[in-house]
This record gives C-alpha cells, sequence and structure tokens, in this order.
C-alpha cells in the first residue's frame, strides 16, 4: 500500500528544467535510495515530497493521516533552544497520543462497562504503538548519545558546530517515529561507527518508509529496497541498492545506445531513398516521408560531461614518510601518543576516528602545519605533499574556475599544459570555466579542489574528506583514479565504499591517543574490530568463569565423569591453540602484497576461508568448555 505518491512532477529554475513530469510511489515500508549527478535535482525532489517545497505542476498524494519528517542539508535550528528541546520536538505527536491513551483510561475508570469509550482506549493503544511503544521516554538521549552528541543535550543549539547541529535535526527526525522519513545527505558529518548505527536503525529499528539521498553507496547497498535516479529531468527506477542500479543502468544505456543506433541507420536509409525518388508523391510515400521527418527531428540521449581524473605523479623513493613517537596534546587531551609509521612507496591509508578524534591534525603535522608535542616526522628527500582541505579553503572565490586552474598547472617538458583541455576532464565545460568560484555549488567546488591538486604532480596525497559533496559518478572516478595512484596516499574519510576500493591499510583512532594501523582495506578491518570485539566478551565470559571457579572449594564434587574431567582439564590448553592458529591465520590475511595495484589477491578467499575454519573450532571448544563448567557447576 503506497504512503505518499508523486504524479508528473515538474520544477525548473529560469530555462533550467530540474523535473519533467516525475512519478513516484513508495510504499509503506518501503526503502528508496535515490541518486544522480549533482545539480540534477535530487535535493529539490525530496523538499518537493516532503512539502517544503512547491512542484510547478503535477500533484503529491500523502495517505490520510501519514506524517512526514524531513533532514534537509542545511536543517533549521533555533539557536537559544536546548538540544533536549529540539530533539523532543520530535515526539509531539507520540505525546499527543499518549496523553489521549491516559485521558481515556482514566474516563474508562469510573465508566469501566461505556462501550464507546472501550473502542476509542482501542483505538489510542493502537496509535501508541504504531508511534513506537509505550516507553520512549529515554529516546531522545538514546538517539543522541548512538549519533555522538549526547554530552551537549542540555547547551543551547546555538553554541554547537555546523556538524552537530546536524546530527541533532537527524536525532529529532529519528526519534518521531514517522510514517516517511526523507533524509538528505543524513551521513554528512558522521564518523564511520555513527553511520554503521544509523544503518542497522535504519533496517532492524525503523518501520516507516525512507527516502534516502545519499552518496553513500554503502550504505545505499545495505538499506534500499530500490534505487530512484534523477537524470535529465527524469526519475528512473531500479529495484535493489547501488550494485543493482550500476548493473541495470549499465542494461538501459546499452539498449538506448542500441536504439539511437538503429534510429541513425533508419534514417541514413529514408534519407538516401527521398534523394532518389521524383518529386511526385504517392500516398505511401508521403507517409514514409513522415516516418523519416519524425526519426530526424527526435533528440538523440544527450551525452553527460564524465569526469576523468589523471596526474603526473613525480618519483618520490621508496621511503615516504615515517613518524617516529609522534605525540599530539591538545590541552589536557592526547590526540596521538607513542604512534610509529612507516610508509613506503604505493602505501594508501585510510584514516578512520570519532568526529574531534585528530584525524585532521594528523595530516596537518603529516604537512608541517602543525609541531607536535612529542616525536617527530620524518618525510622522504623528493616527496612532494598535496593537500586537500574538507572546506577547500584553498579557493579563492573571486577567481573563475578557468583562473583557479591555470596558476596551478605546472609546466611540463617545456610545455605547459592547456587548462581550459585540462578542465573539460573535470567536467568543466564552455561557460562552466568562466564561473566564479563563489557561485559553485559544494559538488562543483570539491571537483575544483581536485583538479588544483593533481595538477601539482605530488607523490603524497593528503585527502582530507575527499568525498564530500561529490556524486556517484565523480566518486567513482575518484576511486578508479586513487586506485592506481602512483604515488602514496594518506586519506581522512567516512566513506566505507571509498575504502574498501582504494585503501591497503587503515589507521584507526582508538582510545587514549592510541592509533593502529590495520593491514588491508575497510573490510579487513571491519573483520578485525568484530573479532577483537568477540574475543574481549570471549576473555570476560572466562574470566568470570574463573572467578566462580576459584569460590569452589576443593570438596565439591565436580559431577562429571572421570573423562569429562580429563577433558575439561585440558580444554583450556586447547582453546588457547586454536586461538593462536586463528590469530596467525589474520597475520596471513593481512599481508599487504595481497592488496597491491589496489586489487584483492585471489589468495585471499582462501584465507579467509581457513580463517572462518579455525575461529568456528575455537568458538566450539569455548561454548563446551562452557557446558562442562556448568555441568561442574550444579553438581556442587
Amino acid at each position: 500500500m503506497s504512503v505518499i505518491a508523486a504524479l508528473e512532477v515538474t520544477k525548473a529554475y529560469g530555462d533550467r528544467i530540474l523535473l519533467s513530469s516525475a512519478s513516484v510511489t513508495i510504499d509503506d515500508g518501503e526503502r528508496v535510495g535515490v541518486v544522480g549527478r549533482n545539480g540534477a535535482g535530487k535535493s529539490t525532489f525530496a523538499k518537493i515530497l516532503a512539502g517544503a517545497e512547491p512542484a510547478d505542476g503535477g500533484s503529491i498524494a500523502l495517505r490520510r493521516g501519514a506524517r512526514v519528517a524531513y533532514l534537509a542539508q542545511e536543517p533549521a535550528i533555533e539557536p537559544s533552544r536546548t538540544v533536549r528541546a529540539h530533539v523532543e520536538e520530535g515526539l509531539d505527536a507520540w505525546l499527543v497520543a499518549r496523553k489521549r491513551h491516559d485521558e481515556l483510561t482514566e474516563r474508562i475508570s469510573q465508566e469501566p462497562t461505556n462501550a464507546a469509550l472501550l473502542a476509542e482506549q482501542h483505538a489510542a493503544s493502537a496509535e501508541v504503538e504504531r508511534l513506537g511503544g509505550w516507553d520512549r521516554t529515554h529516546e531522545v538521549e538514546r538517539v543522541l548519545a548512538h549519533l555522538g552528541v549526547g554530552e551537549v543535550i542540555d547547551r543551547p543549539a546555538g553554541s554547537l558546530s555546523g556538524g552537530q547541529k546536524r546530527r541533532v535535526a537527524l536525532a529529532r527526525v529519528l526519534v518521531g517515529a514517522p510514517d516517511v522519513m526523507i533524509l538528505d545527505e543524513p551521513t554528512n558529518h558522521l564518523d564511520a561507527d555513527t553511520i554503521d548505527w544509523l544503518e542497522k536503525y535504519l533496517v532492524d529499528e525503523f518501520r516507516g518508509a525512507v527516502l534516502l539521498v545519499t552518496h553513500d553507496r554503502w550504505l545505499l547497498d545495505r538499506v534500499a529496497d530500490r534505487t530512484l535516479e534523477v537524470e535529465s529531468g527524469n526519475v528512473h527506477s531500479y529495484d535493489g541498492g547501488y550494485a543493482d542500479y550500476l548493473g541495470a543502468k549499465a542494461e538501459r544505456m546499452a539498449l538506448q545506445q542500441r536504439t539511437e543506433k538503429n534510429r541513425q541507420n533508419f534514417l541514413r536509409t529514408e534519407l538516401e531513398w527521398l534523394a532518389r525518388q521524383p518529386k511526385a508523391r504517392t500516398g505511401k510515400q508521403k507517409a514514409r516521408i513522415q516516418r523519416a521527418e519524425t526519426a530526424r527531428d527526435t533528440t538523440g540521449p544527450r551525452e553527460e560531461a564524465r569526469v576523468s581524473l589523471s596526474a603526473q605523479v613525480a618519483d618520490g623513493g621508496r621511503s615516504v614518510l615515517d613518524l617516529r613517537g609522534l605525540g599530539i596534546k591538545m590541552g589536557d587531551r592526547w590526540l596521538v601518543r607513542g604512534l610509529d609509521l612507516n610508509m613506503t612507496a604505493g602505501d594508501r591509508l585510510g584514516i578512520l576516528g570519532p568526529n574531534g578524534a585528530g584525524k585532521t591534525t594528523l595530516l596537518r603535522a603529516v604537512q608541517g602545519v602543525l609541531t607536535p608535542t612529542e616525536g617527530e616526522v620524518v618525510l622522504g628527500r623528493r616527496v612532494r605533499i598535496g593537500y586537500l582541505d574538507q572546506n577547500r579553503e584553498a579557493l579563492d572565490p573571486n577567481h573563475s574556475v578557468l583562473e583557479a586552474v591555470s596558476e596551478a598547472i605546472p609546466v611540463v617538458e617545456k610545455e605547459r599544459v592547456d587548462p581550459r583541455t585540462y578542465l573539460e576532464r573535470f567536467a568543466f565545460e564552455g561557460n562552466a570555466q568562466k564561473k566564479k568560484v563563489a557561485a559553485l555549488s559544494g559538488g562543483e567546488r570539491a571537483r575544483l579542489a581536485l583538479a588544483r591538486l593533481l595538477a601539482s604532480s605530488c607523490n603524497l596525497l593528503l585527502l582530507d574528506e575527499p568525498s564530500n559533496d561529490l556524486d556517484t559518478d565523480t566518486l567513482s572516478a575518484l576511486e578508479d583514479f586513487l586506485s592506481t595512484y602512483e604515488g602514496s596516499l594518506l586519506v581522512v574519510t567516512h566513506d566505507r565504499y571509498l575504502l574498501d576500493r582504494v585503501t591497503t591499510g587503515i589507521l584507526s583512532f582508538e582510545k587514549d591517543g592510541r592509533v593502529t594501523r590495520y593491514a588491508g582495506a575497510y573490510q579487513a578491518y571491519a573483520t578485525a574490530r568484530a573479532r577483537q570485539e568477540e574475543e574481549r566478551k570471549a576473555d570476560k565470559a572466562k574470566e568470570s568463569a574463573r572467578e566462580k571457579d576459584t569460590r569452589r572449594t576443593e570438596k565439591k564434587a565436580s559431577g562429571l565423569s572421570k573423562n569429562e574431567q580429563r577433558e575439561l582439564d585440558g580444554i583450556m590448553d586447547k582453546i588457547d591453540e586454536a586461538e593462536t592458529k586463528a590469530a596467525a591465520i589474520e597475520a596471513e590475511l593481512g599481508d599487504p602484497s595481497l592488496y597491491a595495484g589496489g586489487q584483492e589477491d585471489s589468495r585471499a578467499s582462501e584465507i579467509r576461508t581457513r580463517l572462518a575454519d579455525a575461529r568456528a573450532l575455537a568458538a566450539k571448544l569455548t561454548a563446551r568448555w562452557e557446558e562442562l563448567e556448568a555441568k561442574k557447576s550444579a553438581a556442587g
């Protein structure tokens, strides 16, 4: 059953048509992703569906009584109100329903046989359940804590950073349990762990429909039942997440190209026929002429400008970067402490950690902009650093696009690369090169900043949130470039898809200034973190069991047979042996040679299979140990 439907929606700004007769229906509980190029109209479409912006034509139909909650890219937050007050607005509908139920319950206590009141109470009870259940008093605190802003709950919103304000606005939408949730770039300003929580919340907890405008392809693959692409005024629908969308779009484009080829062949044949025919025309000839003229006047599919990234890379030698006992302290807090890191040519390391952990600060220390509290940063003699800051501050707002890149392009082999031709590779063509930087969209600024950076022939790239504001096409081009980049790379990003395609290792900011290096791309890192959590829980369980065991007296009967007692006496050694074997296999999986050149070696699959078997054996032995201990305890 549909909960919201758009029919023949049109929207234009001046001569620019964003939506042309776009129609979409979203069913109850459906999760829909929205992708498209920057400026294609994704956010505008979301605003129209949410009722935040009117359409020029067409209609939006919302199921009777259904509630829509909308997260804008730049949400409105009243500075004087507290964070708690803002987020509690999301519970307004639930509070009304709960109050109505309580009032009816009070009246029924005085009129227990009133059938009409009982029916109303039943309806009120169903409404409370639909809005999230009976105990939602701690929902605000819980969601804010998961989004990383729990500590500012009683502060005025005006004192927060831009990223914190967005998380507060997201919390307000999430706690409301609406029938339709429309989220425009909800992962902006969220770290990878928080995005992982949001993903699980949308899949496992939220029961309504979701429309998700995002460039986070990892999130789309795990959440979306269907993917919409906004393109050239049209909205195309594809079943499944991002990977399914790519495959289906490739098929549609191939069909479109075949159709255009057939049209061109038909047109050529008909024009040749017309050139040979005499002036007099029969009725059949006139019909054939009409078909030819119709084919001639039909506009073929418009070729979109594609981003193609490339760069000259200066030889930087084998040794790129050494961090020796690096420590960075801000006030009383250590952001980084005791970090030893050796980067060699070709290393591509992703940097992950909570917001405010010190990721950008580490990049500044590597640049030499910030002096570390302790330790040293040693760069290779021929290393040339290129830095992309997350706010794109290197761009002068008064320059044109052409001026911004012209000053950055070097002379190569006594010849200077033509900046106009160079900019076309970044999808800046014709008049777009004359635009002022100040007039560019966020996505265009990001592309221009990349163009300047890659013109510099650097061999160590420091990228701080490079995926911010980029559409999926540009992100794909960036990933293709980085996965074969001949230099070295340090990239701060929450984009798990980019990390999994590009990196050969992960630097993880953990507690108390500890920064740990993990071998392999994001999936290997996530697997290793999950294993560590399992081991922590297992160690805690074993320690708890050992403490119980020490409290038992030796006089208590074990309740075990001789064979079981013998098995129990030796099982801890077997568990340790199995865990040691699993750790050794995981070390094999961390071998950087498996990920050389941005491609995973075929050996990795076999190693993962052996690792899964080893972990299964360790888990089986641990379960048997717990069984024997329980039997022994029951007898004692």
